[in-house]
């Protein structure tokens, strides 16, 4: 699993025009699935350790202006997007292969569990994208602030 995550003064996401999903100051978590990534992921401590990463990063400034402050200490939103795209193989031509991607059957249920789990513990409201749908995702990124995680590391 892969989550690219922006801090953001607000975002949104469109589907055909229409607004799906919004949240004001927060984080916007884009995630991707591996074609490693199955049923098991959710219960193991990588999984753990990244919503948890993802809640608790100091991303966000104290009075003083240092990044001191997580999500959880701002009760901040969080918008959270499918992104297969985080597994795109560039290494050959100038087409990107999605080899490395989870299946969607899989990575569905993957994303929506993740949903399920970040919205138990999120201190403000969690919104989605839908997924598997073509998305317009509007977001002002502050900073900008944007971090990468990868499952693999906390495995």
């Amino acid at each position: 699993m892969r989550l690219v995550i922006q801090r953001v003064s607000r975002a949104g996401v469109e589907v055909d025009g229409r607004e799906v999903a919004g949240i004001g100051p927060g984080l916007v978590v884009l995630v991707g699935f591996g074609s490693g990534d199955d049923q098991d992921l959710p219960g193991s401590a990588a999984w753990a350790k990244m919503i948890e990463k993802t809640l608790d990063l100091r991303v966000f400034p104290d009075e003083t202006g240092r990044l001191d402050k997580s999500l959880r200490d701002i009760g901040g939103d969080l918008l959270a997007v499918s992104q297969f795209t985080l597994y795109a193989d560039c290494r050959k031509g100038r087409r990107p292969s999605f080899s490395r991607a989870c299946p969607p059957d899989v990575a569905a249920g993957l994303f929506s569990r993740f949903v399920d789990d970040i919205r138990a513990a999120a201190p403000g409201r969690t919104a989605s994208g839908l997924f598997g749908a073509l998305m317009a995702l509007d977001l002002v990124n502050q900073g900008p602030v944007t971090i990468i995680l990868d499952s693999a590391d906390f495995q």
